[in-house]
């Protein structure tokens, strides 16, 4: 049993599931849950708001197990504002959505008074990031590689940060982006949009027929790399060097070397050279740990 002079905190990531933890010092206590379960086929995609809420706020009540908890972090796909998902592209039934009073309004029917703060995914991973590096003193950036592109930035900061919808082209057929917007940088390395792209071909077969020599898939490859170079280097010119990180369930296809050899075709100013690609495997775990973390931060 959890011993009650201790910060018990509980991270939530929701995505294409959802994962729950309890935190303490920065790292999961016990095992993660999430749903739906990791073997299943089911997403939370098409599951209404009022019903996610509800089970957000049930598993967050059995992640509690009776004890006290001083923060509860969220973090969700979109753009978040005061509270307020104001446009999730993968989550399209939360738009609009007060989503932090909502859950003070579930969690108090469940008994359940804390801090609570509402985050983006992607800069929930970059809290955990920083957490489990031991950079929280640091400024902390993150590309997400899934079924959209995120952009994560630890410490938080105002405004959008859509990283993901970063124009890197100005060709008028690239318009795979969920969003509808054309030259995204999602409408090139989203998974969604891959698959649309490639109606023939799964994104595994398509990076798989780059290394055997397929000339379209080659040059798709290319393509895919130069995107993510372009938009990191934006980010560079904007907000100056220093060591991005790369997850997700797509990282895998990062070639870090082609990568680097683009990103230095773009970024030529001497102050900006000092920056560095580092891929981590996809993990609910620090993503949980990041929510709660930007949680304490807010309760401080």
């Amino acid at each position: 049993m959890p011993n009650p002079t201790t910060s018990r905190s509980i991270g939530v990531v929701v995505t294409d599931h959802a994962a729950f933890g309890a935190v303490v010092d920065n790292q999961v206590t016990g095992a993660l849950t999430r749903h739906p379960e990791p073997d299943s086929a089911d997403t939370l995609y098409a599951i209404p708001a009022d019903e996610l809420i509800t089970l957000l706020a049930n598993e967050i009540k059995a992640v509690a197990e009776g004890e006290p908890v001083d923060a509860i972090g969220l973090a969700f796909p979109g753009i978040i504002r005061c509270g307020v998902i104001e446009d999730s592209p993968n989550l399209h039934q939360l738009k609009g959505l007060g989503i932090e009073a909502a859950m003070r309004t579930a969690l108090a029917e469940r008994g359940i008074q804390a801090a609570l703060a509402i985050s983006n995914d992607a800069d929930a991973l970059a809290a955990g990031i920083a957490a489990s590096h031991g950079r929280l003193e640091e400024l902390v950036r993150v590309w997400t590689l899934g079924h959209g592109i995120g952009f994560g930035h630890y410490p938080p900061m105002h405004g959008v940060w859509e990283g993901g919808h970063s124009v890197v082209t100005l060709d008028p057929t690239e318009k795979f982006c969920a969003c509808g917007g054309i030259g995204h940088l999602e409408g090139i390395m989203g998974h969604r949009a891959m698959r649309l792209r490639f109606l023939d071909l799964e994104p595994d077969e398509v990076f798989d027929a780059a290394k055997h020599g397929d000339p379209r898939c080659r040059e798709f490859v290319h393509l895919w790399h130069r995107a993510l170079a372009a938009a990191t280097a934006t980010a560079i010119h904007m907000e100056g060097a220093g060591k991005f990180y790369i997850s997700g369930l797509n990282a895998r296809f990062v070639n870090v070397n082609l990568l680097n050899r683009y990103t230095q075709e773009m970024v030529k100013l001497s102050p900006l050279l000092g920056y560095v690609f580092e891929v981590i495997p996809k993990s609910d775990e620090l993503a949980v740990v990041g929510a709660a973390v930007n949680a304490k931060r807010t309760q401080s």
